[in-house]
């Protein structure tokens, strides 16, 4: 195994406020959005996957594995999360997940969070809230994972905060107007989506 991690995008959500379409194939500057994320996390990854349930053909243009929840019932982006783990296993010693919403993800989030925590649990931050599913996962916490979810336990902070992550802080993405935006700036309606556009025309080239 190499020192980088594997990356999954989680994309396993049911995109309600986007009118159950699948947010994750939105375009964004001529791009889908999760062909955007997949450009800014592939360099830091050695192996990339998309955790997503549904007809896999969607992301057939990726050239990514596509990792469908090993849970039923829609149990929330912690079913991503361990997919992604089991499928890491062997390849990486941890897992970086970011969701499918998020274009402006940094292009040195793994290795912060690496250098926040070489071993152990590592969580983003900006804008004084922090990410829990913008994380550094170690591969070992798979088998912890999947007790506490079968345990019914959802709530992602539950689960992280019981680990002592680390918190990296990130700062705001500048842009050409003076109006700087979150890295994590998350993209969950047709409004979000307009903004988001907005802000990708005014990234410095």
């Amino acid at each position: 195994m190499t020192g980088k991690p594997a990356g999954v995008i989680l994309a396993g959500g049911r995109s309600t406020r986007m009118g159950g379409a699948d947010k994750s194939l939105a375009m964004l500057a001529g791009r889908r959005l999760v062909e955007r994320i997949a450009d800014r996390l592939r360099p830091q990854v050695v192996d990339l996957a998309i955790n997503a349930n549904g007809d896999p053909a969607r992301f057939a243009k990726l050239a990514a594995g596509i990792l469908p929840d090993t849970l039923p019932a829609w149990p929330g982006p912690l079913a991503g999360i361990l997919a992604g783990l089991q499928w890491a296993t062997g390849r990486a010693a941890r897992l970086v997940t970011v969701p499918a919403d998020t274009p402006f993800i940094p292009a040195d989030l793994a290795r912060r969070l690496a250098e926040a925590s070489p071993d152990g649990l590592a969580l983003a931050a900006s804008g004084g809230r922090i990410h829990p599913v913008v994380g550094l996962w170690p591969v070992g916490l798979r088998d912890d994972l999947a007790t506490f979810l079968a345990g019914g336990n959802r709530k992602v902070t539950d689960f992280t905060d019981a680990h002592n992550p680390a918190v990296v802080h990130f700062d705001l993405v500048p842009l050409t107007n003076g109006r700087p935006i979150d890295p994590f700036f998350n993209i969950n309606t047709p409004a979000d989506l307009a903004e988001a556009e907005a802000a990708w025309a005014m990234l410095p080239s």
